[in-house]
């Protein structure tokens, strides 16, 4: 490729425009065969980029190298949003949020192949810039559109991930629901950003967590500190004060693949020593596994909820340290 129209496609992920080739010195045939012979890939009417350069680009690579084919057709002005922002700031974004390119602008609405326009307010608060003169809505502005659209599940999960990775902080979250509230979906927002909670460190503990709320149960408190005389015993997933019950949300993940060089022996052995070590100072422990949650998960809610009806006894052999939401001091300062 022509070093100028090199330059000028990389500041966009790869994309060009067929007034950019020509610019650098391509002729109309020279776009048409490049095409022809799938060279370059056209993205929309008049948007390319380099084939191999495509084929190589991970899934949301290639969704946001559309967004920004999008964003060339649509002119000055709109932004990406939604799922397509939430992409760009590498938030989790569930299978069900669909691969349509979203866009928001304040002075149009409408849908065409492969993506839709809302047509909304966007303060520069709640702008940030992207690549190339294109910009996204905020992190905190994405997560709150996308909540009002989406499962309170997969909201949930999304919310919790973004302030535990600290891409946004929850006074951030609350003005964002705040702007938000006379948009449709606004109280399905509110209710996910309420139910959200950065210290769950998976998907999966956001989702026994739920569950738990759901079956009546109380809101546990998450990844506290545990010690004894010694010292630190372990970092418990989710417990229960009064009961002294701890909850550990077990994943396939870190057995099958585990981090830092361990094997999977290493793994299992070493989360038996540490419930052992839990056990010791009379504290019940019960695991969840993703499976749990589906058809024997009464059975689960029936066994918690016998453990929580008895209130430890005895003198307590350890202490409980809380841990902050990730990013609360800045929030306070």
């Amino acid at each position: 490729m022509h070093p100028l129209l090199q330059s000028r496609a990389d500041q966009r992920l790869g994309v060009f425009t067929s007034q950019e080739a020509l610019a650098a010195g391509y002729s109309v045939d020279d776009v048409r065969t490049a095409l022809r012979t799938r060279r370059w890939t056209r993205l929309r009417k008049g948007v390319y980029t380099e084939t191999a350069r495509l084929a190589a680009a991970g899934e949301s690579d290639r969704h946001l190298m559309a967004g920004i084919a999008v964003l060339l057709c649509l002119g000055a002005g709109p932004v990406l949003s939604h799922a397509s922002a939430a992409r760009r700031h590498e938030l989790l974004v569930p299978a069900s949020a669909g691969t349509d390119v979203r866009v928001t602008a304040v002075d149009q609405w409408r849908a065409g192949r492969g993506y839709r326009v809302a047509r909304a307010k966007l303060p520069d608060t709640d702008v940030v810039p992207w690549v190339a003169g294109f910009a996204t809505t905020s992190a905190a502005r994405t997560l709150v559109d996308c909540a009002r659209e989406w499962s309170l599940q997969d909201a949930v999960i999304a919310l919790d991930a973004a302030v535990h990775q600290r891409r946004v902080r929850r006074s951030e979250l609350l003005l964002a629901v705040h702007a938000a509230r006379h948009r449709t979906g606004a109280s399905r927002a509110a209710r996910a950003v309420g139910l959200s909670d950065g210290r769950a460190e998976s998907p999966l503990e956001t989702e026994g967590r739920l569950a738990l709320l759901a079956a009546g149960l109380p809101r546990p408190e998450l990844q506290v500190d545990l010690h004894d005389a010694r010292g630190f015993v372990a970092r418990l997933d989710a417990w229960y004060e009064e009961a002294a019950v701890a909850l550990e949300f077990d994943g396939q993940v870190k057995y099958s693949d585990p981090y830092g060089g361990r094997s999977p022996h290493d793994v299992l052995w070493e989360e038996k020593r540490r419930e052992d070590k839990v056990r010791r100072l009379d504290i019940r422990v019960l695991r969840i596994a993703k499976a749990d949650l589906g058809g024997a998960w009464s059975r689960t809610v029936a066994d918690l909820t016998r453990m929580l009806a008895t209130a430890y006894s005895g003198p307590r052999r350890f202490s409980v340290v809380r841990r902050p939401e990730p990013g609360a001091e800045l929030d306070v300062a």
